[in-house]
């Protein structure tokens, strides 16, 4: 079996106004020749399958592989298929997991380029965050006028960098306690990716809260006068990016929140906009679905109106074993709560993808 990379390296994309133009879409911004960002379309028709996955494993269990062959198979059946995923945050691709573009043969393309600095996006985002962080201090230095006594939004960058996790800044006088966050941690990714639309957006930045004063009451981005600023950075990256997979189906492929400490999902930009193009839109959520599916349902769904129609629970024969102590017929527990509570909380329809690995085996039987 070749490698991912090399399966990417030996593909032969199509132009991406060609991919575009199967889907109507006939005006785009090229980042090279396979890459694009379109304007936004807020007119959703399409009906949206849901992909998630029981607890995870530390290296994950597929959802992106799983999503892009279950799009590709959708159009391989004559579907007019879009999928809506996650960007990559460059922390895990240099990290255990890697990159986020699929697997073997269910791959978005250009693997590298989205896997790496792609149209520049969570380099907008930690742009806009660390301007806020410079104009709170801006704020403390020259004479405090919100009275500020306590800062709460921290400084982020798209890297794992354990030594800026504590930190002091402002060492000429005015020092304090401080830290980075991960880009795709802050708040302003999560921002992003919840904003119907940029002037949504703009509104939502102000709302940010960057700490408290002596009153205990909470101070603003909007306060600092730094929500239109903010905007400005952003204004590019508020537009959904259009790829492809292997098979030439249409990958919106914007915004990647993390799970643990945000809502897990791709953009209501871009999946509104998917979803307004095509008849079928293949998105997932974070981690396991008692975590990013349950926000996807809560918190996305409840701010877009966006209502899947199916729910795909992805499980592995490792994640089962994992889950039941070493043993596949305890771990299956697990999968069985999944789906009672994505069938019986939230009234979907479930589909169990079973996602196999080379190596899997059940006992001395291999699968």
């Amino acid at each position: 079996m070749k490698t991912d990379i090399e399966i990417a390296y030996e593909a032969k994309p199509q132009p991406i106004e060609k991919i575009a133009a199967s889907l109507g879409i006939h005006d785009v911004y090229r980042y090279g020749d396979y890459v694009a960002k379109v304007a936004p379309k807020f007119a959703p028709k399409a009906k949206v399958v849901l992909v998630t996955a029981i607890n995870p494993t530390p290296a994950g269990e597929g959802k992106s592989t799983v999503s892009i062959g279950l799009a590709d198979g959708l159009k391989k059946i004559g579907k007019k298929v879009a999928l809506a995923l996650r960007e990559p945050s460059l922390g895990p691709v240099f990290g255990m997991k890697g990159g986020a573009t699929g697997g073997g043969m269910a791959q978005i393309l250009p693997m590298d380029d989205i896997n790496l600095h792609f149209t520049g996006d969570l380099h907008a985002i930690t742009a806009a965050n660390n301007l806020l962080c410079a104009m709170i201090d801006n704020s403390l230095y020259f004479g405090n006028p919100l009275k500020i006594t306590k800062v709460t939004f921290n400084r982020c960058m798209d890297c794992n960098d354990r030594a800026l996790r504590s930190i002091v800044v402002g060492l000429g006088g005015n020092g304090r306690e401080d830290c980075f966050n991960i880009t795709a941690a802050s708040e302003v990714m999560a921002t992003l990716c919840l904003a119907s639309d940029f002037d949504d957006l703009k509104v939502r930045l102000g709302r940010i809260i960057i700490g408290y004063n002596g009153d205990g009451a909470p101070v603003t981005a909007s306060d600092l006068g730094a929500s239109e600023a903010m905007a400005v950075l952003l204004k590019d990256a508020a537009k959904p990016n259009l790829v492809q997979t292997l098979e030439g189906t249409p990958a919106f492929v914007h915004g990647g929140p993390f799970a643990n400490i945000a809502h897990g999902c791709n953009s209501v930009i871009a999946t509104k906009t998917a979803a307004s193009y095509a008849d079928y839109v293949v998105t997932e959520a974070g981690f396991g679905a008692d975590l990013g599916a349950e926000k996807f349902f809560d918190i996305k769904c409840r701010m877009s109106g966006i209502v899947p129609s199916a729910t795909v629970i992805v499980a592995t024969i490792r994640a089962l074993k994992y889950g039941g102590n070493g043993k596949l017929e305890d771990g299956m527990g697990n999968l069985l709560k999944h789906i009672e509570n994505i069938s019986g909380v939230f009234g979907q329809n479930v589909v169990v993808a079973i996602n196999r690995f080379t190596d899997d085996k059940i006992g001395r039987a291999h699968v």
